[in-house]
């Protein structure tokens, strides 16, 4: 994963494959919860300054992404704070 942001198209490489790491390394029943987790720690570490343009580029690229960035889980409340303790 550090070396994927060779080039600018691939800057959202690395982020994508932690998600990655975090399902594959989670019990199977909980892979897509991980995921959405160590997504949501990442957004939450983003500068304000470049956060909507991050979100931006998240949301045009996902499927080039393997779709890691826009899965919620279907037990997620919009106001609990995550396991990480990000709202």
């Amino acid at each position: 994963a550090a070396v994927v942001a060779h080039v600018a198209a691939h800057e959202l490489g690395a982020a994508a494959y932690a998600i990655k790491a975090a399902r594959a390394a989670g019990a199977k029943e909980e892979e897509a919860r991980a995921g959405w987790v160590e997504c949501q720690w990442q957004r939450a570490q983003l500068p304000e300054a470049i956060r909507a343009l991050v979100l931006d580029d998240q949301r045009l690229r996902n499927d080039l992404c393997w779709s890691v960035f826009d899965f919620v889980p279907s037990d997620h409340n919009e106001n609990s704070p995550n396991e990480r303790g990000h709202r």
